[in-house]
């Protein structure tokens, strides 16, 4: 039940962001702080939380294989369908990209969806890894359902407005916001029905698998935005991130040992 909680929670922080960004003035500096953080702490939770745990029961072969898969398949989404989250290139739209936004929204909303669906099995897993009693599994179930959590307000934020800016009226936008972050819900559901049954060793590799996109998502995210803006900002609030995100992991463990 509590899992349940955790990804409503996520779907709902996304359609608050998606309502925010179709309502309010995007203030491009207000968003690489909120896009710095929510980077942060998934680059965060997957070198303290997903990497110590998927290297207790996998071979560093299959960590690294576990690893690129996730990061391969989301470069791979971002090439041939649309770039997998609005939040990590939203600042680089300038208003002629926007126009051009509209001709392929549809695109743009199925890549997000299937990043949806990764964070709600992300959530699933940690979970599952708490219930299984893996070493340091209560600290990763809450270090990703904070990760996500963070992460999901600029990627509906970042949603909101590009749609608008797109075309869409603000009802139109919000209702798209809802139904491409309810992925979410469904990533969650199916997690919470399949991993239960996933002996240790796979649970381990899908969680790698899982840390594999949010490098690509962190690493693409900041490494946009250092490249182009508020470098001193960006770096500010990806640090802030991480350290966020390891602080909380940090006395997680300390608490259960």
């Amino acid at each position: 039940m509590t899992q349940n909680l955790y990804v409503f929670l996520a779907f709902a922080l996304a359609v608050i962001g998606g309502v925010l960004g179709s309502s309010l003035a995007k203030s491009h500096r207000r968003l690489c702080a909120l896009i710095s953080l929510g980077a942060g702490t998934l680059f965060g939770v997957t070198v303290f939380g997903i990497l110590p745990e998927s290297f207790e029961s996998l071979r560093w072969w299959g960590l690294l294989l576990a690893l690129s898969s996730g990061y391969v398949v989301f470069v791979l989404i971002t090439k041939y369908v649309y770039h997998v989250c609005p939040a990590c290139a939203a600042s680089h739209f300038d208003e002629a990209t926007r126009h051009r936004f509209s001709e392929i929204a549809t695109a743009m909303m199925v890549a997000l969806a299937i990043h949806c669906t990764a964070d709600g099995l992300a959530l699933a897993a940690g979970h599952e890894a708490h219930q299984a009693n893996l070493t340091g599994g209560r600290a990763l179930d809450i270090a990703l359902v904070l990760a996500v959590c963070v992460h999901k307000v600029p990627e509906g934020l970042a949603l909101g407005a590009l749609l608008l800016g797109a075309g869409f009226g603000r009802l139109r936008t919000i209702i798209r916001v809802a139904l491409v972050e309810s992925t979410t819900l469904l990533g969650g559901f199916l997690g919470l029905l399949a991993l239960p049954h996933v002996p240790e060793f796979w649970l381990d590799a899908v969680v790698a698998h899982v840390g594999g996109g949010f490098l690509f998502l962190a690493v693409h995210a900041v490494g946009g935005e250092i490249l182009h803006h508020h470098k001193a900002l960006v770096l500010a609030n990806f640090a802030a991130g991480v350290a966020l995100i390891g602080t909380v992991t940090l006395l997680l463990r300390l608490h259960c040992t």
